[in-house]
């Protein structure tokens, strides 16, 4: 069961079939743009979407407002610090924050970001400094359906060779994204983990960890790799933070908060050159764009989330809609792991190319079975395509990802998830695909817009 009981609830909408086919055509067909009173589920992110627990509630009540030097920040810093070993932290309002002071301070022209897999803003960081964004997934990640327990790892035999090879010397870091989100939610091995750490001081390059998941990578850690199966999720997360030299992390995730970050770094010369665009940018070095309350709740959340039955039990709630995702007929990236699943839409929808988009059509036809919000990780996140619309390049693998707010959803909602993509499963031959009608330079998945097209 869960380890905790619910104090406050929220209403949620429940639309008619018509209000959201209607919903759909105003949006363009990009579900970012609903309003949230069109959704009944939402699964789009679990990034800033979670529950707060009574005691964050109650240490926001002594947050301290003060613009410089406040205790609700040094609440924070001291808690971060004892988790990561790291000397210097900048908060941050989220963790693209953290990912532009690093990547503008680090990056340039012609410079590299090795890594397991970029997300999306962190891409678009990477390439905002001229810099450019390499990923090196292992091999195993390639079967989605196999039951390696870490394909999240990064490639490190193609990690050598870059860092051996002429392109070694423009290396500007390698960033660890754990859990690796962009591939399939899967984590990173300690083994791993050590082995690119070795390799990083080996060639003097900064290792940095994309930590926003970092309590999730670590339970899965405690449960498939034997020689940390006695370790608590604490202490393989501590042990993860100090085989690497900086961290970045997004406190909406796994600071099971609303807003926040930081950047976590050992190098003085490098932290100071932050704090300058940081200040700048984001405000004062003890606030970094957040209320003192946020700082504190920030403190607490991540206190809650290495508690193992905390993530036992978001463990048993992603594996119970799994179980309901594949008795729907829809395959997902095996195994699942915490924060989302990955439904295969490649394979369901296989009437419907890359370049239409069968990931975006699959979460548009789920939002209009069940009013059910997820978002595409296919050939409309990492696709491109010339003015005629014919494809130049396509993502790897076209997935919906599901992600799950932390503490939000009772299996009650996961069962309605359920009925609403076997119905979707049944008829999947008459899912359309869809066009770009419209869109911006970058980022492309968050502001274009679409229009269902015959295929």
């Amino acid at each position: 069961m869960e380890p905790y009981r619910i104090k406050v609830v929220e209403p949620i909408p429940v639309t008619t079939r018509e209000q959201r086919q209607a919903a759909l055509a105003r949006v363009h067909h990009n579900l970012f743009d609903l309003r949230a009173d069109e959704v009944t589920v939402d699964l789009l992110t679990d990034s800033g979407t979670g529950a707060l627990s009574a005691a964050q509630l109650a240490a926001a009540m002594d947050g301290d407002e003060s613009y410089a030097g406040s205790r609700s920040f040094h609440r924070f810093h001291d808690t971060v610090r004892e988790l990561t070993g790291y000397p210097h932290i900048l908060p941050v309002h989220q963790g693209r924050a953290a990912e532009r002071l690093l990547t503008a301070t680090l990056l340039g022209p012609g410079k590299l970001f090795l890594s397991n897999t970029h997300f999306d803003t962190l891409r678009a960081n990477v390439a905002l400094c001229g810099g450019e964004a390499w990923d090196l997934p292992c091999p195993e990640a390639a079967d989605l359906d196999s039951a390696e327990p870490f394909k999240g790892n990064i490639d490190t035999t193609r990690l050598k060779a870059v860092l051996d090879g002429p392109d070694g010397a423009r290396v500007g870091a390698v960033i660890m994204t754990l859990t690796n989100n962009g591939g399939g939610g899967q984590p990173v091995s300690m083994a791993n983990l050590t082995l690119t750490s070795a390799l990083c001081r080996e060639h003097g390059v900064p290792l940095i960890l994309d930590a926003a998941r970092f309590a999730e990578n670590a339970w899965l850690v405690t449960q498939r790799e034997p020689a940390h199966r006695e370790h608590s999720p604490r202490q393989v997360a501590e042990a993860a933070f100090r085989l690497a030299d900086g961290c970045v992390m997004s406190a909406k995730k796994d600071g099971i908060a609303h807003i926040g970050g930081f950047l976590g770094l050992h190098d003085t010369e490098l932290a100071r050159r932050c704090e300058l665009l940081l200040i700048a940018t984001e405000g004062f070095p003890t606030y970094g764009g957040l209320a003192g309350r946020d700082l504190d709740m920030v403190a607490r959340g991540l206190h809650e989330v290495t508690d193992p039955r905390y993530l036992r039990a978001r463990a048993e709630d992603t594996a119970y809609l799994a179980d309901l995702v594949r008795a729907a007929g829809v395959d997902i990236v095996e195994p699942p792991g915490l924060h989302a699943l990955y439904l295969n839409a490649g394979r369901l929808l296989p009437h419907i190319p890359p370049h239409r988009f069968p990931g975006q059509a699959l979460a548009c036809r789920l939002y209009l079975e069940g009013g059910i919000r997820g978002v595409e990780l296919g050939s409309l996140y990492l696709g491109t395509e010339d003015e005629q619309g014919a494809p130049l390049t396509s993502a790897p693998y076209e997935l919906l990802r599901l992600a799950i707010p932390r503490r939000t959803y009772t299996r009650g909602h996961f069962d309605h998830v359920g009925r609403a993509l076997a119905r979707v499963a049944r008829d999947a031959h008459l899912v359309p695909g869809l066009r770009i009608t419209e869109q911006p330079a970058f980022l492309r998945q968050f502001r274009s817009r679409l229009a269902p097209v015959d295929v």
